[in-house]
């Protein structure tokens, strides 16, 4: 059965990245990792050209590519957190040396982009009470990191 792999393309520090993800995902598995030889053409002898690994069982291929194709907001990783202690271990863990956005959106030091959520926030946007979910919405457009208190007392605003 064929499957989906993300393909990330960094320019020359992916096995920065690797150590980086490594302390932010405990659960990282690295499957492999390919190093340059004499006669591979663009790097080092013994600097990483690819790598499978896998982040929260999510997993990626990667390459040390070069700098012509740099990340995007085109493509980004949500992540689904259980509650604000998740969140914040994520927002801060990932934001180290990266650049915060809106709506629970950052970059990190490598330029990936991720959204980390609450599954609060998904609860309070499908609301049957369309001014509780839109309330909610307009607290979440307002906030940089999603706070899950302000959310909740969005949603509860007359």
């Amino acid at each position: 059965m064929a499957t989906i792999t993300p393909s990330l393309w960094f320019d020359n520090d992916l096995e920065d990245a690797i150590d980086f993800y490594r302390s932010v995902f405990p659960d990282t598995t690295v499957h492999q990792v390919h190093r340059h030889t004499e006669d591979s053409p663009g790097g080092e002898p013994g600097s990483v050209l690819a790598a499978d690994f896998e982040l929260l069982g999510a997993r990626f291929n990667a390459i040390n590519g070069g700098p012509q194709f740099p990340f995007t907001e085109a493509v980004s990783f949500r992540l689904d957190c259980a509650d604000q202690d998740e969140v914040d271990h994520y927002w801060y863990a990932l934001l180290d040396g990266g650049v915060e956005s809106q709506c629970g959106w950052l970059k990190d030091r490598f330029g990936l982009s991720w959204q980390v959520v609450p599954r609060r926030l998904m609860e309070l946007l499908s609301d049957p009470d369309r001014e509780r979910a839109n309330r909610t919405m307009q607290a979440m457009l307002g906030m940089r990191r999603l706070v899950v208190s302000e959310l909740e007392g969005a949603a509860d605003r007359v």
